[in-house]
């Protein structure tokens, strides 16, 4: 039951009637883990007091930073140099002081990860970085939760619900990490303050939609904004039966060292050369024949793809090597020229012989010179 100073806040939410003071109830009894009490964690956690959760949880081991302010709503200038954690749950407390916080002043490992998710219903995913996605992705999928995801860099942002046993997880998507050195931090590359406050507020309804067990969430989608262009693309994506921790025949059945595994590569080499899409488009219409292969995810494939070319995602490269053929030269693209030249080292090591390039740009590079009409992303 709500107290009449429930009842009296959360009024128009009651009035509702997608809500209503069931609803409401829902919401009070729910608990919900944020883990990253930054950027997007901050609008998260202040929507979803706001709205009412009962039992929120905050995982970071960091302290507020003066370059954190353009974007970290939650924290102000006045907590320079406390703990994430302590600054968000003092906010929270101005906010809507009937709400519990739980915090937990702690980087998420694979030791303490398990102990700590279980203990939520649903875990928004707010970090940063590759570890953190593998580690909370395979840990949510070990013990059933959902995830309600998001990501920003610049001006590009994704956001989707990972549940398996209702739909796709991450690896589905993104079996593979891109290699360390070609993942920047918002550090590195920037991003645009303003976009946390979108992203993370699309992320708050979600997660308000799945406790009040509503339709038409953002399982079994990807959503992709283009902030600087204001531009939305909606993508259906479904589970990978061959995924690696929710498929059919799983091969990780406990949690791993995310940190190895996201900074593994395979041995550089220097064995190939780039090539400009003009110079591409001028020997595809002299009818040279080349190998033109795509090695984004198939959802990216199905998006936007160049006419000719064949997917083959990263994860799948070794295993399909021995299909390419290496008495024709290849050329080996992704969406900007990062995965491709990963996937050109994998070959490489593994023995592939034939003459081979990297599409310098990759997709996009091709929709901005040669074909306009392609879809942008």
């Amino acid at each position: 039951m709500l107290t009449q100073e429930e009842t009296a806040r959360y009024s128009r939410h009651i009035i509702l009637p997608n809500v209503g003071l069931e609803g409401q109830i829902k919401l009070k009894n729910a608990r919900v883990l944020i883990v990253g009490g930054g950027a997007l964690g901050s609008p998260v956690a202040l929507y979803l007091a706001a709205a009412g959760v009962g039992n929120i949880g905050i995982v970071d081991m960091d302290e507020v930073d003066v370059t954190n302010l353009q974007r970290q709503i939650i924290h102000t200038n006045a907590n320079i140099g406390k703990l994430k954690t302590k600054s968000a749950e003092e906010a929270i407390a101005r906010l809507n002081p009937l709400v519990k916080v739980n915090v937990f002043n702690t980087k998420l490992t694979s030791q303490n990860a398990i102990n700590i998710i279980r203990k939520f219903d649903i875990v928004v995913d707010c970090t940063d970085n590759f570890p953190a996605r593998y580690l909370i992705n395979d840990a949510c999928v070990l013990l059933g939760k959902p995830i309600v995801y998001g990501s920003i860099f610049r001006f590009d942002a994704q956001m989707s619900i990972f549940w398996a046993k209702k739909g796709h997880c991450y690896r589905c998507l993104f079996p593979l990490p891109p290699p360390a050195e070609l993942a920047p931090s918002c550090g590195e590359g920037g991003v645009l303050g303003s976009m946390a406050g979108i992203v993370g507020s699309i992320q708050a309804n979600e997660t308000i939609k799945l406790i009040l067990e509503a339709p038409d969430t953002l399982i079994g989608r990807l959503l992709i904004l283009d902030a600087w262009k204001m531009r939305f693309v909606q993508l259906k994506v479904s589970k990978d039966e061959n995924c690696s921790v929710c498929g059919k025949r799983p091969t990780i059945k406990k949690l791993i060292d995310y940190e190895f595994f996201c900074a593994a590569k395979p041995q550089q080499t220097s064995d190939f050369k780039d090539i400009s899409v003009t110079e591409l488009k001028k020997r595809i219409d002299k009818g040279e024949k080349i190998n033109i292969i795509d090695v984004r995810e198939p959802f990216e494939f199905e998006m936007t793809n160049i006419a000719g070319s064949v997917n083959i995602p990263l994860n799948s490269v070794v295993s399909c090597a021995g299909e390419i053929d290496n008495s024709k030269p290849s050329v080996i693209l992704c969406k900007s020229g990062v995965r491709s030249v990963y996937a050109i080292n994998i070959l490489k090591n593994g023995g592939f012989k034939g003459e081979i390039f990297n599409l310098k740009g990759g997709v996009m590079e091709w929709a901005e010179v040669i074909d306009k009409s392609m879809v942008k992303y």
